[in-house]
């Protein structure tokens, strides 16, 4: 079987085990039936800018051309940085954009993907984000009316938590099995600010996630179509959003956003 189009970061779908669509050109591929096969990737020279559609010699911020990248408001500061988000202050590239997006509730959480860490996102996004990120196990923190807000709690954290996931331990599932995220949120609650604390959620619901891998491998090792155009191996699983393959080598499709690829399997 082939498949040819521009790559986007696969859609996901929390189950007992998540599944995991890639879409590739006007179509998607249900890649938890192509693990134990052969895959062979080829990128064919093109990349797209996943907003305007435009051909970029270079892609920015996962997927965008340079002018896109400068002025989009998904690649705002903020989406990195939620504390520095304006919009409540009515600033924004895009005001339009922001009230369906950062003027919405957002969650700080805390997350096991390999140690602790603590994040932000839209709760329209949950547990999307948990999800791409390769979240093991997460907990609701804080509930907040806008990215801000919950951009200055995770802020406050970080003085104390990881904010980044180390992918490499999360591909070799190297798990702090001896976490208790509860615990952890009270905890971390006690060392807010009391105008923050104001935000703490009663929701001490745990998500836990299982991912379609049959082998964790022992070392990782991350191929990129910026130097090589075709890679081939037995795809032995997929954790957030990367391919992981036997041997260790991975691929990481969100870096590859509009990506022209020809897939066979």
């Amino acid at each position: 079987m082939k498949k040819e189009g521009v790559i986007l970061k696969m859609k996901t779908e929390l189950k007992p085990v998540v599944d995991y669509y890639l879409p590739i050109g006007t179509e998607e591929v249900y890649m938890n039936e192509l693990i134990g096969k052969n895959l062979n990737i080829s990128y064919l020279g093109e990349i797209h800018c996943i907003r305007c559609d435009k051909l970029t010699k270079k892609s920015y911020f996962q997927g965008y051309c340079y002018p896109c990248f400068i002025n989009s408001p998904e690649t705002d500061e903020c989406i990195l940085r939620p504390e520095l988000c304006r919009a409540h202050e009515g600033i924004s590239r895009d005001m339009e954009w922001s009230k369906n997006n950062c003027l919405q509730d957002h969650y700080a959480y805390l997350a096991i993907t390999s140690g602790l860490k603590v994040g932000v996102t839209r709760f329209s996004q949950i547990p999307i984000r948990w999800i791409d990120q390769g979240a093991w196990k997460t907990i609701r923190l804080a509930r907040t009316p806008n990215r801000h807000l919950a951009g200055t709690i995770e802020v406050e954290l970080k003085r104390y938590l990881a904010d980044k996931t180390n992918w490499r331990h999360m591909l070799t599932n190297q798990l702090a099995k001896e976490i208790n995220l509860e615990a952890e949120k009270f905890r971390v609650s006690q060392l807010l600010p009391e105008e923050m604390k104001k935000h703490i959620t009663d929701d001490n619901q745990i998500t836990e996630i299982k991912y379609p891998v049959k082998h964790f491998p022992e070392k990782v090792k991350s191929i990129s179509f910026d130097n090589e155009n075709e890679y081939q191996g037995k795809l032995s699983g997929i954790k957030g959003q990367y391919l992981i393959f036997e041997g260790g080598n991975v691929i990481n499709i969100r870096k590859h956003n509009g990506y022209l690829i020809s897939l066979k399997y």
